[in-house]
């Protein structure tokens, strides 16, 4: 739904733990659920998606898994790390802008894409932290979109 945009976007521009800011957290529309605290699924089943969402988090995935061994080397440069940041960055932006889902769903993803963001920002530098362990990061909520959004042909990185 187009009025989850705000709410994404927001979690796509701070780290997890970071606070919203108060002013940008009063301006979202929120007459849609909260997202709850953890995924779940719905009522025994995965999550519908959209093309869009498929696209993009299946972009996400083949970078990442593109460059699992030199993650797991250790040889994978900060600036290649900053580059799969910034792509990932750039997919939750498609993500952000053709946003469809139902609410429910909606509040799922939201789970799913805070992670996202929070890794992308630590292997960019935005954020404090390990780029190889925001990789690992990414990598689990990739996974966790998987098992909890339909995506046929999805295949966790392992």
């Amino acid at each position: 739904m187009k009025r989850c945009n705000l709410f994404i976007a927001l979690l796509s521009g701070v780290s997890i733990g970071a606070a919203i800011p108060a002013k940008a957290a009063e301006s979202h529309d929120h007459r849609h659920e909260a997202a709850p605290a953890k995924l779940q699924l719905n009522q025994g089943k995965k999550w519908a998606s959209d093309a869009t969402l498929r696209q993009a988090m299946a972009a996400m995935r083949a970078e990442l898994a593109g460059k699992l061994h030199a993650i797991h080397k250790g040889s994978l440069a900060r600036e290649d790390y900053a580059a799969l940041g910034k792509s990932i960055e750039g997919q939750i932006g498609a993500i952000v802008s053709q946003c469809k889902l139902e609410p429910k769903a909606d509040a799922m993803l939201h789970i799913v894409i805070a992670d996202l963001a929070g890794a992308a920002e630590v292997m960019q530098g935005k954020a404090a932290g390990q780029p190889a362990d925001a990789a690992h990061r990414a990598a689990l909520a990739l996974n966790s979109y998987g098992k909890y959004f339909a995506h046929p042909g999805w295949q966790p990185i392992e």
